[in-house]
């Protein structure tokens, strides 16, 4: 075999091993984002497990709010739903989407529930209203470090998959850029608050 030939072995061997090595990493950090969201999912299901027990304490003193405590408990029905979809494809983004809208209306409903509670001080000086209340917050806490670090290994991997050259890796054998996750996707929570007086 000629020198020539070596030389141009030795060049494809070293580009097999680079692909090999940039295919590997983005594999590795496909598997941090999966990792991540199975953080956030531990935190739902904690939240979704805790509605249950809090539409119940709220039904004893909200008999006339039934339509609230209605809307609470089919907004976690469809946010389960779409849990299930995005623990499934952590890395879709149609469903991580689906999981932000039902995440926004469940938060919806259980804040249009808080201030139906407020209006019922017997129900808002419950011992059980207010601890789970205060689990609530925490759990929603938990899951706002949870979805940053999700949005951080995110950002690790679209990072390396469209960086140059590893960019041609990742089109050549299917790595999409993964979605961040938001806090809203509506313009008018976006905007600042305007305070008149």
């Amino acid at each position: 075999m000629s020198a020539t030939a070596w030389i141009v072995l030795a060049v494809i061997a070293a580009l097999v091993v680079w692909a090999i090595a940039v295919y590997n990493r983005l594999v590795q950090l496909r598997n941090r984002i999966a990792n991540a969201f199975g953080q956030i999912d531990v935190q739902l299901k904690r939240r979704y497990d805790l509605v249950p027990n809090l539409v119940e304490v709220a039904r004893g003193y909200l008999s006339h709010e039934a339509a609230t405590l209605e809307a609470v408990i089919k907004a976690r029905g469809q946010a389960q739903g779409a849990a299930a979809a995005a623990r499934a494809a952590p890395t879709s983004a149609g469903a991580m989407g689906a999981l932000a809208v039902a995440e926004q209306a469940l938060g919806g409903s259980l804040g249009r529930l808080m201030v139906v509670a407020e209006s019922y001080p017997e129900l808002k000086a419950d011992a059980t209203m207010q601890s789970l209340s205060e689990e609530l917050t925490s759990t929603e806490n938990r899951l706002g470090f949870a979805r940053q670090a999700y949005n951080d290994q995110v950002l690790d991997f679209n990072d390396q998959a469209a960086q140059f050259p590893a960019i041609v890796v990742a089109r050549l054998l299917g790595f999409p850029t993964a979605p961040m996750l938001e806090a809203t996707r509506s313009d008018e929570e976006r905007a600042a608050p305007r305070v008149q007086f």
